[in-house]
């Protein structure tokens, strides 16, 4: 599938009710990147579908990180039903009152996979889960960019959690967001 704001705003949701109604970007944006790492080993497939890169603080999944910076305008309405826009370096809820239940786009095992994510991590501030994503043993397939950025592809991720034919895998992958985006189209 394509990328879906909704879907990544309702994981940004998430983990910032975990939070208790806001959280730290850098520290959300690390969880949703390893949220797509862990699904990815466990299913084969990220919860989202977009480009990620190692940057100077770690690995991000770049049109999530550009949606929380306000890059794109056009789908403001879709996040705006979700978070707040950010304020500083934290993003929060726009109602307090939104339910874990509510976050429809997600599946159950999405869910469990956020959920055990931040069972392991959520305790970290941000700082701490930066430098966590900076470990090899941690995160293989981040690398020190320079000040710059380096692209992670899902091949690379792929191999990193241990899948087998990765690149047979990501080729597959590919394809079939191909497919559903000309589907989606039609």
């Amino acid at each position: 599938m394509p990328y879906n704001p909704e879907k990544a705003a309702q994981t940004i949701a998430y983990f910032a009710m975990r939070e208790g109604g806001s959280i730290n970007v850098l520290k959300v944006i690390k969880l949703v990147y390893l949220a797509d790492r862990e699904s990815l080993r466990l299913r084969g497939h990220p919860i989202q579908n977009e480009p990620r890169f190692s940057l100077p603080h770690g690995p991000v999944n770049s049109t999530t990180l550009d949606h929380l910076n306000g890059a794109y305008r056009d789908n403001q309405p879709v996040w705006q039903k979700i978070l707040e826009a950010r304020a500083g370096n934290t993003v929060g809820l726009a109602n307090n009152d939104l339910t874990a239940a509510q976050l429809d786009l997600l599946s159950t095992r999405e869910h469990s996979i956020l959920n055990d994510v931040w069972g392991k991590l959520g305790h970290m501030d941000r700082f701490d889960l930066a430098d966590w994503t900076h470990v090899p043993e941690n995160v293989v397939e981040w690398q020190e960019p320079n000040g710059s950025r380096l692209t992670i592809s899902l091949e690379r991720m792929m191999a990193a959690v241990g899948l087998d034919h990765s690149i047979e895998r990501a080729r597959e992958h590919t394809s079939l967001k191909k497919a559903q985006a000309i589907m989606a189209s039609l």
